[in-house]
């Protein structure tokens, strides 16, 4: 079990009082204490591993098998004896331009905190720390832990997109870059620019609802005075979404342009092939004419008629490139 503990302590009033070795008595202590809560981090626990957890603090066995098999949407529960709460970090790779999601699910009780995380992403640990050195906001208990993590995600949020719109910027300069030719890995970049953008939507999208009922109070065990810094997330979150939703539409629109630019690149070369191919077939067509096996030819038989045959096929040859030019053919 140890080896899937982040951290697990007490807090009173703020601050870390004890960590406990034997979880069995952990959540006794903690309302034997009065204004305490017993805060465990566990990361990939397997059921075994879980289910100490589990009957210590009478986890609800739907929100534990969600907990313990991960691939869950961003959502809020609540159970007779907690709160559940599923959120997915996201973390953006610039060099690789993909964006990769966790999982980290959060129950909160009378006098307890749960933190079960997947993957990689925002760690409740970072969150811990930045929390015990501020003892007024931990003071307020299970709710603050929650909305902490919340904002931490969030705010997370906030720079990844930040980080999607550089980068459409870039792609988008390089579409419309008149010097830059259409090819099909710009179209390939579009697209898995699009699959990044849809899979960042999967984690901010759904969280918008739990957001809100947080913020309207609308949920046990959470304090009152949480309700405002649960409308603040619920409003950096609204930003995200609609961020989110620009990039996507933004893409569609880029990749729409970048489709009407190879076809129109594609009807320009097919013009100069045709405007190619009429001034060839003109001296085919005389050569062919003059390849002919008769004996009655008059032309054959004056001394320029081979030079004028030869000017006349240039004559016409060059009013066709002057005619194609003048209208933009080449």
């Amino acid at each position: 079990m140890a080896c899937v503990i982040v951290d697990c302590a007490i807090y009173r009033d703020g601050r870390r009082t004890d960590t406990p070795a034997d979880l069995s008595d952990a959540l006794d202590r903690a309302r034997a204490q009065g204004h305490s809560f017993v805060w465990i981090g566990l990361y990939e626990p397997t059921e075994e591993e879980f289910e100490l957890v589990t009957a210590e603090f009478g986890l609800h066995p739907l929100a534990v098998e969600d907990a313990l098999t991960a691939h869950q949407r961003p959502k809020l529960e609540v159970y007779q004896d907690s709160l559940f709460l599923v959120l997915k970090p996201v973390d953006y790779d610039d060099a690789a331009d993909t964006v990769s999601a966790g999982e980290l699910m959060v129950f909160i009780g009378d006098a307890f905190v749960v933190t079960v995380r997947h993957g990689h992403g925002i760690a409740p640990a970072d969150v811990r720390h930045r929390l015990e050195a501020d003892p007024e906001v931990l003071r307020h208990g299970p709710s603050a832990v929650m909305y902490a993590i919340s904002d931490t995600v969030v705010d997370h949020y906030l720079a990844v997109g930040d980080e999607l719109q550089a980068d459409l910027e870039e792609l988008e300069a390089e579409v419309f870059q008149p010097s830059v030719r259409a090819t099909g890995s710009t179209a390939s970049r579009i697209y898995n620019f699009k699959r990044q953008v849809l899979e960042f939507r999967r984690a901010t999208g759904p969280l918008a609802q739990p957001m809100l009922r947080l913020a309207t109070g609308a949920v046990p065990f959470t304090e009152p005075k949480a309700h405002p810094f649960f409308r603040d997330v619920a409003d950096h979150l609204t930003r995200v979404n609609e961020q989110v939703e620009g990039l996507d539409r933004l893409m569609s629109d880029i990749l729409q342009a970048h489709l009407t630019q190879v076809s129109v690149r594609q009807n320009d070369d097919m013009r100069k092939i045709s405007a190619w191919a009429a001034m060839a077939a003109v001296p085919t067509m005389i050569a062919g004419i003059y390849g002919m096996n008769f004996d009655h030819m008059p032309e054959l038989h004056y001394i320029w008629a081979y030079p004028t045959v030869l000017a006349t096929t240039a004559a016409l040859v060059l009013g066709l490139y002057r005619t194609f030019k003048r209208r933009g053919w080449l």
